[in-house]
């Protein structure tokens, strides 16, 4: 058993139990560890199991060296203490054939991003009329008085409601594919392409989703202020673009002032309760249609979201959202007077979370196998903790 164990508000003194109880409190304060930390817990096997047979295949490893990646099954009774890579298409670890899970907002939790999308809205609502007035004012200096600008009480948020309203009250099919339409619109170039757009959703179509586009008000019109001192006007092929979107119900449209990141954040919490009829809009892994596995509707971005996220939730359920709905792109920039056939390279949202998680193992003769994300290692590497009943 381990001095002072008492201390630490844990049961068990020692042996498999001991770990998972220390594991299961690094998954409640931490989201991932480092390479060294993967490097110390294993050398701390080595010397804690050495002599058993179960522990002859784990050796010492130097801390300036990288762990390396084990792909092969491990014995029963064997323990495992090293690094693998996890296989997207089963989410199974190679070396204990252990399937790991995606770790999704509890209902609850999706309610409070709902909420507090609605109270950011109106937020940043008054702070960006506050600032249109103060320049306005500015402005004015010298001439006639100023009058600011009327504020409908709870404007951005009101809208923010209908929009909620409306997705979840719609007939039809249900979205499984939301567009953040003026980050790809705008996608390495100084303006606004609706052929960008019009690529993005002929991609996802064909991929077997139905994607929704989110536009501000100001770019779905022929011409429009694109910055201060530029006025864009659209060619006409990226007006029939847009008349072809709306034709199709594909697109909507946020009022002038509001911010559109709002919209499809919060797409990503709707149930969608009548298009949907009630059913689980998730993608299971091995699924007949061939589909990327993982939530629905998948969120079509590349924004960070560097300015919500401390707001929307705290790290670890952010990074439980995020990881779980975000879906990255990336395609070389179109002509704007011309469709173009592109392929979009996209990076999936997680199949399996990214954050400490133990799981019931295949063999008879385990408890939990853990398997801990390492903050320099690959996207898909785990370090994996499993130890048998000795």
């Amino acid at each position: 058993s381990i001095e002072g164990i008492d201390k630490l508000q844990i049961s068990s003194g020692c042996g498999p139990k001991l770990f998972d109880e220390i594991a299961s409190q690094m998954a409640n304060d931490i989201l991932e560890i480092s390479s060294d930390c993967a490097t110390e817990i294993r050398n701390a096997f080595v010397r804690g199991f050495a002599g058993l047979t179960a522990a002859e295949n784990l050796s010492e490893v130097p801390y300036d060296c990288t762990l390396a990646p084990v792909q092969f099954a491990a014995k029963e009774d064997e323990i495992v203490a090293c690094r693998v890579t996890i296989e997207q298409k089963n989410i199974t670890c190679p070396r204990t054939n252990a399937r790991l899970r995606l770790i999704l907002l509890e209902q609850k939790q999706k309610n409070h991003v709902h909420d507090t999308l609605l109270q950011m809205a109106d937020i940043q609502f008054e702070a960006h009329e506050n600032m249109l007035n103060q320049k306005q004012k500015k402005n004015h200096k010298g001439k006639k008085a100023f009058k600011p600008s009327a504020q409908e009480e709870n404007f951005a948020r009101k809208h923010l409601e209908s929009f909620a309203r409306w997705l979840d009250s719609r007939e039809g099919k249900p979205f499984t594919a939301i567009v953040d339409g003026a980050n790809v619109a705008y996608y390495g170039l100084g303006s606004v392409n609706y052929h960008h757009i019009s690529l993005m959703v002929k991609t996802l179509e064909n991929m077997g989703e139905n994607p929704l586009v989110i536009i501000p008000q100001k770019y779905a019109q022929k011409k429009f202020y694109l910055r201060q001192g530029y006025v864009q006007e659209l060619h006409s092929s990226q007006v029939d673009v847009l008349a072809d979107l709306e034709e199709k119900n594909q697109i909507y449209r946020v009022p002038a002032r509001c911010l559109d990141d709002y919209y499809w954040m919060l797409s990503s919490v709707s149930r969608q309760s009548v298009s949907s009829n009630g059913a689980n809009l998730d993608v299971p892994p091995h699924n007949e249609e061939g589909r990327w596995p993982g939530t629905r509707p998948m969120l079509i971005t590349n924004d960070q979201m560097r300015d919500h996220k401390l707001e929307l939730l705290d790290p670890r359920l952010f990074r439980r959202w995020s990881s779980s709905y975000i879906v990255n792109y990336d395609f070389p920039p179109l002509p704007s007077d011309r469709a173009s056939d592109k392929e979009i390279t996209f990076q999936p949202a997680d199949f399996f979370s990214r954050e400490i998680q133990g799981n019931p193992s295949n063999g008879n003769n385990h408890n939990s196998v853990w398997h801990f994300p390492v903050n320099e290692w690959d996207r898909n590497d785990r370090f994996c903790v499993r130890i048998p009943k000795i």
